[in-house]
């Protein structure tokens, strides 16, 4: 039994691709494209000597050397806690591990800022890099544990084995064997921890952190110094490419596959000694209790206190209605916009196919503090009547969020035998009807889940909504920030633990399938 390495060879069409599919998934390439190119417009208008002051500048200079250590301590200390935390949940006897799973997952349930909010209501005097990096590390976590799980559950045991016989003690075969396969896991999930991080505005303003968001929102709400927002900006943008590019080249296009007869059999759970098992535990519950117990805690606290003043459930109900509508168009329009794009991907391997995907995957390094200070001079300058509506709010979901949508849809697509639409073909049927009879039917599960996870997230999404909502339009994100902001911790504890509840939901479904099958290791990376 023996493990090559070699690319995936997904089920591919030959040929050219349709020219309507061409036509539809450039038109989501240049909607991807919009809010960069005009900041780029913009900035270019500044001049080259205005530029050059805004970059030279001491505070520059400081905010890059703070942003990029924030990244690096974050990620560092998700991987340092993640990998042995997957490894726990996937190849020991712990006792309740499906528990424990969902537990770990429930982080990604709580905003950055819900969680600063927590601490700082119960700790007022945290703030600084050393804080900002303990809140991100928690809420970060399981983008490195659940696809490191879902990694180690589905590696080969046999080659562990061979290394054993061998003479290799456990750990050593362990980390020349099967560490190396989940190491495109761990990349992913460090890529996401790092944009994550690199993108954060609500608690490092919280916690008083001049990261890149926090400076670039400040000098854009001081009108006379937009310039420096938009070429810092562009800084973010370029950290955050350098970001994915270099996750890239760290993971490559390979992947493992096993290469045998027979049905890979599943690695026999490691039997942990009586004190490395309460070691275990007790790790487990410290994380948890970090993560999830102090700030639902401290949330919990604070809405009783705030109870002392009565709650306006009418107003409650209109955020949280208005969170669900806005963020249903952005999941929309994000899902239309992300169709062509998947089915091109999942299907063709042209030139055009990869140029059209790649830029359309812009959203992933564009942070959403720039995707609205983009929106805002764009609508501004060249259309006003759209200025503060729904529709770009909605608008800046779907560029946001778009690479999630279409990573749901080329899986889901591409998990489908093309043979089903040739032969509906060869009945009669037109390319789109033949579509939507076969595989339409087959990947809806799949891209509703795209646009489900499209939806929760554009919920909890902070800068972008601040800058672009419609004066007296209020969501849960919006509300909680307007009370913490004034010190009024009681009366944002129920926009916060409304906002975890209807997050919580999803995140609890991301943990159950995100570790069942080997095959969750690759939807991890493309969600």
């Amino acid at each position: 039994m023996s493990t090559v390495v070699t690319r995936a060879r997904p089920r591919r069409l030959q040929g050219r691709p349709p020219r309507t599919l061409i036509v539809a998934g450039a038109v989501t390439a240049i909607v991807s494209l919009i809010p960069l190119v005009y900041l780029v417009v913009r900035v270019s208008d500044a001049g080259a000597q205005r530029i050059i002051d805004v970059l030279i500048r001491p505070r520059t200079l400081e905010t890059v050397v703070t942003s990029v250590s924030l990244v690096l301590v974050v990620v560092t200390a998700c991987l340092a806690i993640g990998i042995p935390v997957a490894w726990l949940l996937a190849r020991t006897a712990l006792p309740m591990r499906g528990l424990w799973i969902v537990l770990v997952a429930l982080p990604l349930a709580m905003p950055s800022y819900v969680a600063a909010y927590a601490w700082i209501a119960q700790f007022p005097a945290m703030s600084g890099f050393w804080a900002a990096a303990f809140i991100l590390t928690l809420v970060s976590s399981p983008y490195v544990v659940l696809p490191v799980t879902a990694s180690f559950r589905g590696s080969d045991p046999a080659l562990e084995e061979v290394a054993r016989s061998l003479g290799r003690g456990p750990f050593r075969a362990f980390a020349t064997t099967t560490l190396p396969q989940a190491w495109p896991a761990a990349a992913g999930g460090a890529l996401l921890v790092a944009l994550y991080t690199l993108s954060d505005f609500g608690a490092v303003a919280l916690l008083r952190v001049d990261a890149f968001t926090r400076v670039i929102y400040a000098s854009y709400r001081a009108s006379f110094d937009r310039v420096s927002a938009a070429v810092l900006a562009l800084v973010l943008v370029g950290l955050a490419a350098l970001l994915v590019l270099a996750e890239r080249r760290v993971r490559g296009r390979t992947r493992r596959w096993r290469v045998a007869t027979g049905t890979q059999r599943t690695a026999a759970p490691v039997e942990l000694s009586p004190p490395a098992r309460i070691a275990a535990i007790l790790g487990l519950t410290i994380l948890t209790v970090l993560a999830l117990g102090i700030p639902l805690l401290s949330l919990i606290l604070r809405m009783v206190q705030g109870s002392r003043s009565e709650l306006d459930l009418t107003e409650l109900l209109a955020a949280a209605a208005t969170s669900l509508g806005v963020s249903l168009a952005g999941a929309f329009l994000a899902v239309l916009l992300a169709l062509p794009v998947g089915i091109l991907a999942a299907r063709y391997r042209t030139r055009s196919v990869r140029t059209i995907e790649t830029v359309s995957y812009t959203g992933h390094a564009l942070p959403a503090v720039v995707v609205g200070l983009s929106l805002v001079f764009l609508t501004l300058n060249v259309v006003p009547f759209v200025y503060q509506t729904v529709f770009v709010l909605a608008f800046a979901y779907a560029v946001l969020f778009l690479p999630k949508a279409i990573g749901a849809t080329r899986s889901a697509t591409a998990a489908v035998s093309p043979v089903l639409e040739q032969t509906a073909r060869t009945l009669g049927r037109s390319p789109l009807r033949a579509w939507s009879e076969t595989t339409l039917r087959l990947t809806l599960p799949g891209i509703a889940a795209g646009g489900l996870l499209v939806l929760l997230t554009a919920m909890k999404e902070l800068p972008a909504t601040l800058m672009l909502r419609p004066t007296g339009l209020d969501t849960l994100a919006t509300e909680l920030w307007s009370r913490t902001e004034i010190a009024a911790y009681g009366a944002a504890a129920p926009y916060a633990i409304a906002l975890v509840c209807i997050a919580a939901i999803p995140a609890w479904l991301l943990g159950r399938t995100m570790t069942r099958t080997p095959e969750a290791v690759d939807e991890a990376e493309d969600l």
